[in-house]
C-alpha cells in the first residue's frame, strides 16, 4: 500500500508504541481452528436506498485441537442472519442450524464466537474431517473507504454521478465485509462469486470463469446449505433488513443512477477461479459500470501470456494508458530480478474516486485513488507522471513482497512496505526511467522523511509489536516505508546490490505462498553474501532512532568519530543513548580531483579514530548511503561549503540536510547552516541539492512565521537572492529537450521566488493567468508551474481569482489539477475568502479522502494557520464521526497542529486533548507535540543568531 501523497510532500501519520508480546498475542484469535478455503458469494445492490450488500460464505475448517467454541473476526457493522455448521462427526448430510442468538460479539476486539457445546461430543475434535461453517450476512454499503464500500464518480453534464463498490481490507477490514479469520498468517484459498445488476462489470482477484443471469430460488433453506445441490447465494433473494428498499436515487439529485439501472431487476452472477493461498487483507472485489484498457505481459520464465487491464469510469479511462503501460514495462524486470514469475493468471488495476490510502496491492486486482493512476500527457505535470510510475511500480513489487510471501504479523509490516518502496521507487525506476535519477531522488523522497520522523522521541522501531487492531494503522508511516527502505538501501551498499538481490530471491523462493519474518530475509541475504546479516542489521530494525556521528579533528590527519543517538529536540537522555549501531562510514576523500570512498571503514563501538593520511578534503557518508547524520566542526563545515562541487550531488544534498537539521536540534548554530547554504548557492546547478536548500530555508521561514515583518522579509530576501538567478536563467517555459530535473528545478525556483514575493515573478504569474481568468485560455500556464501560479494568483488576488479556481476544483481536467486547485483555495490572504474555504470543509463539498489536503494547505498559509487549529478543535466531534477508521485522522492531527511553533501552542493543544480518548491517533499526536517542541526550542535558542547572520549578510 502506498500513502496518499509522496513521503517527501506529506507529513506522515505516527508510528506505534511498543507493547509486550503478551499484549500483542492477546489481540489475536485462538489457534484451535483455522480456515483452509472460503467459498464466498456477495450480492451488491447499488440502486437500493441506501445501497446494500449481502452475502453467503461457506468456510472449510481445519481443527488443530479440541474446542467447544468457534472464534472468528466480525465487525459490528455486519449483520449475520443465518449460521450453520457441519462435520463428519454429525453422521448426517444435513446441517446443524445455529440460532443467531448464539452468536456472541466482542465489538471492542471485532471478534465473535459460537458455543459448539450442542454438537455431538460437545464440540469439535482435533483432526475432525469435513468441518464447514456457513454464514449469511448483510450490511449497508457505506462510504467509509474501508471494508466493502461505495464510491461515487464525478457528476456528468446532467448532474448524475456513477456509483460503484469496491473493497479495501488492509489492515483489518475484511471482517467488515464477511465473517473471517482476519490475520495475515492465516492464509486460505478463496473462491469468489459476485451477484450484481446486469450491465455492471464485476472484478475480483482471479479471472472470471462464468457470467450468467441470476435469480434466487424461492425454496432455498439454511437447512440445506451443505447438500450437494445447494447453489451458494440462494438465500440472497431477500434481505432481513434494508436490502430491496426503494430503488433509484440514493443521495442528492440522481446520484444512484448508473447505466446499469436500465436493467431494472435483472441480476447476473459472475464466478471466479479459486485463488492460491492468500491472506484476507489481500482479497478484493468490485462492481460497477467501468470502462477498460487492455495489454499483455509475456513471461520469459513461463512462456505464458498474462492479460493486463486497467478499469476506471468512462470519463477518466483515457487518462489511464500510462499506468497500464507501466505494468507491461515493469513486470518483466521484476521477474528477471527475482527469478520468480508473476503468480496469477491476470493482473487488473481499478481506479477509485474515493480511497483512503494512495493505492493497495490486492493480489491480481490493484486499487488506488485517481491521483495514483491517471495521467494526461497534455495537461499533467511531470510530478504527476512520476507519481503514477512510483505508485504502480510500488504496488507491483507487492505482488512478490506481501502477496506471494506475506509477513506473519503486522510487526513485520516493513517486510512488505520497505521492499516495495526500495524496489518500486528506486531499483525498478532506475532501470525503466534512469533520466529521473531515482537513486538520488530517493534521498529526498524517503531518506529525509525517515530521518525526520525517526529523530523524534515518539518514533518507533522498524519492527514493532502491534497492539490491538484499532492501532495497527498507525505503523503505516515513514518508519515502516521510508526508514525500512533506507536501511535496506544501506545494506545493499554494504554487500553489493547484485548480492543483495540474489539474497532476496533466495528468501522469496524459500517462503513462496507462505509467511515469513525478518530473520528469514536476513538468512537469505546471509546465504548470498557470507556475512552475519542478522548481527549487522539487528539494531537498525529492532531499536528506535539512528546515530549522529560527531567528527573531531585531532591533527596529523586523524579524526575521532563518535556515535550517539540523535533527537530533533537535542536533549538525549543517558538511558536513550545506549544503542550502538553498525555504521558504514563510507569515508570520501578527493585525490587529484577524483572522489575515492573507503567502503570497509565501519564504526561498531562508541568511538574510533580514523587516519585520513594527508587528505584534507574529506566527507563521511559518501553518496549519503547511510541512515545517520554527520556533525562537523564549524571550520570543517565552512570548508565543505567551498569544496562541495568536488563531491556528488547526493553528497551535497546530504551536507545541506545534516547541517540544517543539526542546527534545528541545537547541535550547531543556524548561522552555520545558512553560511553553508549561501556558499553552495554560488555554484550549485543540480535540482536535488537546490531542493534541499529550499527545504532548509522553508523550515526557517515556517518556524519564524510570527517574527517581526522585517525578519520575515529578510528571510524572503535570502530566498530571492538564491533562487531568482535560477528563474532568470531557466525562465517559465520548458524547452523541448529539457531534462526532467531541469523541469523540476524550474518549478522549484519559480515557486520559491513567488513564495518570497519577488515582484517580477508575481507579475509574470498574473499575466499568464489573465487569459485563463478572462477567456478560459490556459495556454500560458505550463502544467509544471500550474500549482504555483494558481496558488499565488489567489494569494495576491481577490474574489475573481478565487472563484475561477473554485470552478477548476469543481470541474478539473485531471486529478492533479484538482489537487492544485485545493492548495490554491487554501492560499488566500483575504479573511472572507479564507472563510469560504473553511465553509467547504463542513459540508459535502470536500471528499473525505481530500480533507487532509485542505488541512495541510491551510496550515501552510500563515494567514489561516491558527484558524485550521481552531477549526479542528471546534469540529472535533464531527471529525471523529467522519473518520471512525483508517488513516485520515492521523493526517488531520498533523495538518491541524504540526505547523505551530510555540510552547503556548503545545500547552493549549495538550489541554484540549487531555480528556479525549486518543487511542486511535495518540502517536500522531505525540509526534505533533515533538514537532512543536523542537520548533519552539529552536526559536528560543537561535532567533538572535539568525537575526545577526541576516544583518551581517545585508538581508536585514
Amino acid at each position: 500500500m502506498s500513502s496518499p501523497l509522496p513521503a517527501s510532500s506529506t507529513p506522515v501519520p505516527g508510528g506505534a508504541e511498543s507493547v509486550s508480546k503478551e499484549e500483542a498475542d492477546a489481540s489475536r484469535l485462538p489457534t484451535e481452528v483455522y480456515p483452509s478455503h472460503y467459498n464466498l458469494v456477495v450480492k451488491t445492490d447499488l440502486l437500493s436506498n441506501p445501497p446494500t450488500f449481502s452475502g453467503e460464505v461457506l468456510i472449510d475448517l481445519a481443527v488443530n485441537s479440541d474446542t467447544s467454541v468457534l472464534h472468528f473476526h466480525l465487525h459490528k457493522t455486519l449483520d449475520v442472519t443465518h449460521i450453520a455448521i457441519t462435520s463428519s462427526d454429525l453422521k448426517t448430510t444435513s446441517s446443524l442450524v445455529i440460532p443467531v442468538t448464539e452468536l456472541k460479539r466482542d465489538d471492542e476486539k471485532d471478534t465473535a464466537s459460537i458455543d459448539l457445546a450442542s454438537l455431538p461430543g460437545g464440540g469439535l475434535k482435533a483432526g475432525s474431517k469435513g468441518v464447514k461453517v456457513f454464514f449469511r450476512f448483510e450490511s449497508e454499503l457505506r462510504g467509509a473507504m474501508h471494508g466493502y464500500y461505495k464510491s461515487q464518480g464525478d457528476p456528468d453534464e446532467d448532474g448524475n454521478r456513477p456509483i460503484y463498490a469496491l473493497t479495501q481490507f488492509e489492515a483489518t477490514e475484511a471482517r467488515k465485509a464477511f465473517p473471517c479469520w482476519d490475520e495475515p498468517l492465516i492464509k486460505s484459498k478463496f473462491t469468489l462469486a459476485l451477484i450484481s445488476r446486469e450491465g455492471n462489470t464485476n472484478l475480483a482477484n482471479m479471472p472470471e470463469v462464468s457470467n450468467k443471469p441470476w435469480k434466487a430460488p424461492s425454496n432455498a433453506s439454511v437447512e440445506n446449505v451443505f447438500s450437494d445441490n445447494y447453489e451458494l447465494g440462494s438465500l440472497l433473494g431477500a434481505s432481513s433488513s434494508s436490502e430491496g428498499k426503494t430503488e433509484g436515487k440514493t443521495e442528492g439529485k440522481t446520484e444512484g443512477k448508473t447505466e446499469a439501472s436500465a436493467s431494472g431487476n435483472d441480476w447476473k452472477i459472475s464466478k471466479f477461479e479459486t485463488s492460491p493461498l492468500m491472506s484476507t487483507y489481500l482479497v478484493a472485489y468490485a462492481t460497477g459500470v467501468f470502462a477498460s484498457l487492455s495489454s499483455e505481459h509475456h513471461s520469459k520464465l513461463t512462456g505464458k501470456t498474462v492479460p493486463l487491464r486497467i478499469f476506471a469510469t468512462k470519463d477518466q479511462i483515457k487518462q489511464a494508458q500510462f499506468a497500464l503501460d507501466i505494468k507491461k514495462w515493469a513486470l518483466p524486470v521484476y521477474e528477471e530480478i527475482f527469478d520468480i514469475p508473476y503468480a496469477l493468471p491476470k493482473l487488473d488495476t481499478l481506479v477509485a474516486h474515493d480511497f483512503d490510502a494512495g493505492a493497495m496491492e490486492n493480489w491480481g486486482l490493484i486499487t488506488g485513488r485517481t491521483t495514483a493512476y491517471l495521467y494526461d500527457p497534455e495537461k499533467s505535470p511531470l510530478s504527476a507522471k512520476k507519481r503514477v510510475a512510483v505508485v504502480q511500480c510500488h504496488e507491483l513489487a507487492h505482488m512478490w513482497f506481501g502477496d506471494i510471501v506475506t509477513m506473519k504479523w503486522w510487526d513485520n509490516l516493513w517486510l512488505n512496505e520497505a521492499f516495495a518502496t526500495l524496489m518500486g521507487e528506486l531499483i525498478i525506476l532506475e532501470r525503466v526511467w534512469p533520466e529521473w535519477k531515482p537513486r538520488s531522488e530517493f534521498l529526498k523522497s524517503h531518506l529525509q522523511p525517515a530521518l525526520e520522523l525517526d529523530a523524534q522521541r515518539s518514533s518507533h522501531p522498524i519492527e514493532v509489536d502491534c497492539p490491538d487492531s484499532a492501532q495497527i494503522g498507525q505503523i503505516f508511516d515513514a518508519i515502516s516505508y521510508s526508514k525500512g527502505a533506507s536501511v535496506l538501501r544501506m545494506l545493499a551498499g554494504v554487500v553489493g546490490e547484485k548480492t543483495f538481490l540474489k539474497g532476496v530471491s533466495i528468501y522469496l523462493k524459500k517462503h513462496i505462498y507462505g509467511n515469513a519474518e525478518t530473520k528469514n530475509l536476513w538468512e537469505g541475504i546471509a546465504e548470498a553474501s557470507g556475512l552475519d546479516i542478522a548481527k549487522i542489521m539487528a539494531n537498525w530494525t529492532l531499536k528506535i532512532g539512528y546515530p549522529v556521528i560527531t567528527v573531531k579533528e585531532l591533527g596529523d590527519g586523524k579524526v575521532e568519530l563518535t556515535q550517539n543517538r540523535f533527537l530533533s529536540t537535542g536533549d538525549v537522555k543517558p538511558e536513550e543513548d545506549e544503542t550502538l549501531w553498525y555504521v558504514p562510514l563510507e569515508v570520501s576523500t578527493v585525490k587529484n580531483g577524483k572522489v575515492e570512498i573507503d567502503h570497509k571503514a565501519v564504526l561498531e563501538k562508541r568511538s574510533t579514530t580514523y587516519d585520513l593520511g594527508d587528505n584534507d578534503v574529506f566527507k563521511l557518508n559518501g553518496n549519503t548511503i547511510g541512515v545517520y547524520r554527520v556533525s562537523y566542526e564549524p571550520e570543517r563545515l565552512a570548508k565543505l561549503g567551498k569544496q562541495a562541487s568536488s563531491f556528488t550531488l547526493e553528497d551535497r544534498l546530504g551536507l545541506v540536510s545534516d547541517a540544517a537539521t543539526l542546527a534545528r536540534a541545537g547541535y550547531a548554530k543556524t548561522s552555520g547552516s545558512l553560511s553553508l547554504i549561501n556558499e553552495l548557492g554560488k555554484t550549485e546547478t543540480e535540482y536535488l541539492p537546490w531542493a534541499q536548500i529550499g527545504s532548509a530555508i522553508s523550515k526557517i521561514s515556517g518556524a519564524w512565521w510570527e517574527q517581526p515583518e522585517e525578519v520575515r522579509k529578510a528571510i524572503a530576501k535570502l530566498q530571492i537572492k538564491l533562487f531568482k538567478p535560477v528563474v532568470d536563467k531557466l525562465g517559465f517555459e520548458n524547452a523541448k529537450d529539457d531534462a526532467p530535473d531541469v523541469k523540476e528545478l524550474r518549478d522549484l525556483a519559480v515557486s520559491t521566488a513567488a513564495a518570497a514575493e519577488d515582484a517580477d515573478v508575481l507579475k509574470e504569474m498574473k499575466e499568464r493567468f489573465a487569459p485563463f481568468l478572462e477567456k478560459n485560455d490556459d495556454s500560458r500556464i505550463p502544467p509544471d508551474l500550474q500549482r504555483s501560479i494558481f496558488l499565488n494568483v489567489v494569494k495576491h488576488g481577490g474574489k475573481a481569482e478565487y472563484e475561477k479556481i473554485l470552478d477548476v476544483y469543481n470541474k478539473p481536467e485531471n486529478p492533479s489539477t484538482k489537487v492544485d486547485a485545493m492548495y490554491a483555495l487554501c492560499s488566500a490572504k483575504d479573511e472572507e475568502l479564507i472563510d469560504r474555504t473553511f465553509d467547504m470543509l463542513k459540508g459535502d463539498k470536500v471528499k473525505d479522502q481530500d480533507l487532509y489536503i485542505f488541512f495541510f494547505g491551510l496550515s501552510s498559509n500563515r494567514h489561516s494557520r491558527r484558524k485550521i487549529a481552531d477549526f479542528f478543535i471546534a469540529e472535533y466531534d464531527a471529525m471523529m464521526k467522519r473518520y471512525p477508521d483508517g488513516f485520515g485522522l492521523n493526517y488531520l492531527i498533523k495538518g491541524a497542529f504540526a505547523a505551530l511553533s510555540s510552547h503556548k501552542d503545545k500547552q493549549r493543544i495538550q489541554e484540549f486533548f487531555k480528556d479525549k480518548n486518543t487511542k486511535q491517533y495518540k502517536l500522531a499526536l505525540a509526534q505533533t507535540y515533538d514537532t512543536i517542541q523542537a520548533a519552539a526550542d529552536w526559536l528560543d535558542r537561535d532567533t538572535e543568531d539568525v537575526k545577526t547572520w541576516l544583518k551581517e549578510n545585508k538581508f536585514l
